[in-house]
């Protein structure tokens, strides 16, 4: 077992002796895979989890990380803590003026918000999935192959008004191309007609670490199944709240959205 350190260090980058090992990267909407000790608790900025029985655990950092964030490991009264520095992104902002209001803010509807309730509801029930299993360890690929229309961390400011940042990453493919599951993981959520994501699917990687496909045309998946990378989940289409047929790939941990192509390049092959 790894032995803890009872210290503080100021630095920003790992030292020789942390007990902690990650693959990834600190920076705004990035991923890590890091290995500890059994059971211990892994702190992140505000978030604290706890690594699982061979060490593993999942974190990152979300869109407007700040430039620096708590690193603390405590295991059995050690504490080891550190502060890494996170590297800052450049999104895409675009600002649209002279719109109708009723495009920007659509006036309440109760059948409407209703129907978003229960839908709201079910997702989180979903992201709230723990799977004990580890699909994040195989490395990911890519669910689909196409053209690149929509990037993460994008954001549309109508009338002023700033809305809520693109947390995908929007494929176009023709509509029929099978979606893979970009890693193994259990399926959480599945289904065909959800108001702005059309079909939707759910995949838990491990610990919560959850990838989220939407605009289903089709899906050949159920809640409860578990699932091989590069397995078909489903395919594209042009469901729910879309223009034209295209995947949108998402990825959260915990409350934190992730850039989906920052899993492309994982590799925790050294950490095993």
């Amino acid at each position: 077992m790894i032995a803890l350190l009872a210290l503080t260090l100021a630095a920003a980058t790992l030292q020789a002796d942390a007990p902690i090992t990650c693959a990834g990267e600190h920076r705004q909407g990035a991923i890590l895979v890091c290995r500890t000790a059994p059971g211990a608790q892994v702190t992140l900025g505000d978030l604290t989890e706890r690594a699982d029985g061979e060490g593993w655990i999942v974190m990152g950092h979300h869109r407007d990380a700040p430039s620096q964030a708590a690193f603390r490991v405590r295991h059995e009264g050690g504490v080891w803590e550190s502060r890494v520095d996170v590297a800052a992104r450049e999104y895409e902002i675009q600002r649209i003026d002279g719109l109708p209001p009723a495009m920007v803010t659509p006036p309440p509807d109760p059948e409407f918000q209703a129907r978003l309730a229960r839908e709201n509801q079910a997702k989180g029930a979903a992201y709230a999935s723990r799977w004990e299993g580890r699909g994040f360890l195989d490395g990911f690929e890519w669910p689909v192959t196409g053209r690149i229309t929509g990037v993460y961390g994008s954001q549309r400011v109508l009338n002023g008004e700033p809305r809520r940042p693109h947390f995908g990453l929007d494929i176009a493919a023709p509509a029929g191309t099978p979606v893979l599951a970009p890693a193994g993981g259990v399926v959480t959520l599945a289904d065909p007609d959800m108001y702005w994501e059309g079909g939707l699917v759910f995949i838990d990687h491990g610990q919560g670490f959850t990838g989220v496909f939407m605009h289903l045309d089709s899906i050949d998946v159920e809640v409860g199944d578990v699932v091989e990378r590069g397995q078909v989940i489903g395919t594209v289409g042009a469901t729910g709240r879309v223009t034209g047929p295209h995947l949108d790939w998402r990825v959260r941990w915990r409350d934190r959205q992730i850039d989906p192509e920052a899993l492309l390049a994982l590799d925790v092959s050294d950490l095993r």
